[in-house]
């Protein structure tokens, strides 16, 4: 197939109106029966390919490798996908050195002549200061106030650098000190679980960032995971991520937790359990009744997790619980509204007590949430986890145990 630059499933293009006002999506159940099979994090992928299929960085070829997962996830060699993420997400270590990479960018094309104005990140990039601030004061009133007084005081230059940037660059926000731990930020506010694009098109909120624990958006229900820094420019400057096809396991929960049992009890054991598993290069994807009992903050804990048991990502679709964790953060509330139409329309709005939606996995495992018990970890590895009632012979079997 030639580049056209014309993207060949705009065919698929559907409207829907929210408030009267009209939008658009790409409708891919249009695709065929195989696609209401996938699961719902390889959708997002496949939304991706075909939303940016230019028949250059991304042919109509990606798009049928993706749509033919089940056939293709276990090929030997494994089978490579482009993926284009809606956004990225920085930590100001990493994040310096891209903003300064691109002030470079501008140098030199103001130096051929050129006007460095026109050099902007092309893909949405948010860049959180979080990993400056050092713990000099503790257990006072004012110890907060002075820790970030201090911050400021050593990070001048780069704070002051970054300052400049957030107001020279086009598509790029910049959260200051202060504001909290980048994953959080983005959880509650940088996220936008639907993103409304050129020309009223709709598409799944995905992500790449610059941490391993890129993860726990993945709570959400926004596909995303760490990158490396050089990964991280290149796809703010338009390129996409080569990536092998991954399997799906299906993780199944059911039951319900007993009241002494804690989310970091739940994490703990989905932790100790994938890692015996083995997910490595994976995708694995929450379904089954137990995991409508979980809050977002529970969701994201064990997305969050992802770097411990091994996997790509933790993730858990979006459902009804996800909408009103929108608008309990105090999203607009006509953006929620959009939000929650495009997912119907597209079915991709989760209902985890019925059956009725589920997918096709490459493997599937459960977890009975009433064998949880109380446990401990530790102390350098989550997945190390003891239950509290066998604490005691644990400890004991510890001092005789070879090094």
């Amino acid at each position: 197939m030639y580049f056209s630059g014309i993207n060949p499933y705009n065919k698929y293009l559907k409207t829907f109106e929210v408030n009267g006002k009209e939008y658009k999506y790409y409708d891919l159940s249009a695709l065929g029966p195989k696609y209401d099979q996938l699961p719902f994090s390889i959708k997002i992928l496949l939304e991706s390919a075909v939303r940016n299929c230019d028949n250059f960085q991304i042919k109509e070829n990606d798009v049928e490798n993706i749509l033919n997962w089940k056939e293709n996830q276990k090929v030997d060699g494994g089978i490579e996908i482009p993926f284009k993420p809606a956004r990225v997400i920085l930590q100001d270590f990493t994040g310096v050195p891209a903003v300064v990479d691109f002030a470079a960018m501008r140098d030199a094309v103001k130096d051929l002549g050129g006007n460095p104005e026109k050099i902007n990140p092309i893909c949405p990039a948010d860049l959180v200061i979080d990993h400056s601030i050092q713990v000099d004061f503790a257990r006072t009133p004012d110890a907060l106030q002075k820790n970030q007084d201090l911050e400021f005081e050593r990070n001048h230059e780069r704070f002051t650098f970054l300052k400049w940037g957030a107001k020279a660059f086009n598509n790029m926000l910049i959260v200051p000190p202060g504001s909290g731990i980048v994953h959080q930020v983005n959880l509650e506010y940088l996220a936008r679980v639907v993103f409304t694009g050129k020309d009223s098109v709709m598409y799944p909120d995905t992500v790449v960032g610059t941490d391993s624990h890129t993860t726990m958006i993945n709570g959400l229900g926004v596909l995303g995971w760490g990158v490396g820094g050089i990964e991280a420019e290149a796809v703010m400057l338009g390129q996409s991520i080569s990536m092998l096809l991954p399997e799906v396991i299906g993780y199944k929960l059911y039951g319900s937790l007993d009241q002494y049992v804690t989310s970091t009890d739940l994490v703990l054991t989905i932790t100790k359990h994938l890692r015996q598993l083995g997910v490595v290069g994976k995708f694995v994807e929450f379904y089954g009744p137990g995991v409508a009992a979980l809050s977002i903050a529970d969701r994201a804990t064990i997305a969050n997790m992802c770097p411990e048991y091994g996997a790509t990502v933790g993730f858990f679709p979006v459902d009804e619980i996800s909408i009103e964790y929108l608008r309990q953060t105090n999203r607009d509330e006509q953006q929620v509204k959009r939000i929650e139409a495009y997912l119907k329309a597209t079915k991709q709005l989760r209902n985890y007590s019925s059956g009725d939606n589920d997918p096709v996995f490459t493997q599937e495992v459960s977890l009975d949430l009433a064998t949880v018990v109380s446990s401990v970890s530790g102390p350098k590895r989550p997945n190390d986890r003891v239950s509290v009632s066998s604490m005691k012979a644990d400890f004991a079997a510890c001092l005789t145990n070879k090094v």
